[in-house]
Order: C-alpha cells, then structure tokens, then sequence
C-alpha cells in the first residue's frame, strides 16, 4: 500500500516481542515479510543493496523454517527468495522444487499455487 517503512517499523516491534517472548513461531513470516516490504521500499539508486537484504532476510527466514521444520512456512520463504531469483532460472528452480514436491494435498491454496505458477515461469 506505499508505507514500507511503516511496515518495517511493524516488523522491528514485532522481532523484538519474539526474542523477549521466545514466542518463535512466526519468525520464519516476519524475516519472509522483511524481505519483501525491504524490496517494495527500494530506490533505483540503491537497488543491488536492497535486493541484497531482502535475499538475506529471505535466506533467514528459510533457515528458520526449516529448523522449525515448518513447510509451510518454508514455502513462502523459498517462493519469495525464487522470485527475486527469476533471472537465475536453475537456481529457483532447485530452491523452490523440492519445497513443492513435499506437498501431497492442498494444492488449490494461494500459497501453492503462486509456487507453482513461480515453478511453471522457471521451467
């Protein structure tokens, strides 16, 4: 909606209820949620150093999920770092792949199906 910033400022507060709470089961979606309000927030000037901390907080957030081992979570997480990846068709396609193939159901939901549609624009 054009406040990114005010997104991200949302997000700081909610990190930091997580790590005095412990509460770490968002963590994954907040780090995944960084990344692409960190991208609708960049400037052309600067735009390798944001894609660069939006594929960091993308990668953090995969690396949560996956300790939680929480795939759907993981999903996002792998979907939104794919995306930024479009131009590097193989690599995308690798991270995105097995996360997809893990799933035996739920496939008419919007998560799976972006992944999906992601998958068919990588092939």
């Amino acid at each position: 909606m054009g406040r990114s910033t005010d997104g991200l400022s949302v997000l700081a507060e909610a990190q930091t209820f997580i790590q005095e709470t412990e509460v770490q089961a968002y963590a994954p979606e907040l780090y995944r949620l960084k990344g692409e309000l960190t991208l609708q927030s960049k400037v052309e000037s600067c735009r390798r150093k944001v894609e660069e901390a939006a594929e960091t907080c993308f990668r953090k957030a995969l690396d949560v999920a996956r300790h939680q081992e929480a795939k759907s979570w993981e999903l996002r997480a792998a979907t939104s770092l794919a995306r930024l990846w479009q131009g590097k068709t193989n690599e995308a396609r690798e991270l995105l792949a097995p996360i997809y193939n893990w799933f035996t159901e739920g496939f008419d939901t919007a998560d799976l199906k972006d992944a999906k549609a992601l998958l068919d624009r990588v092939s």
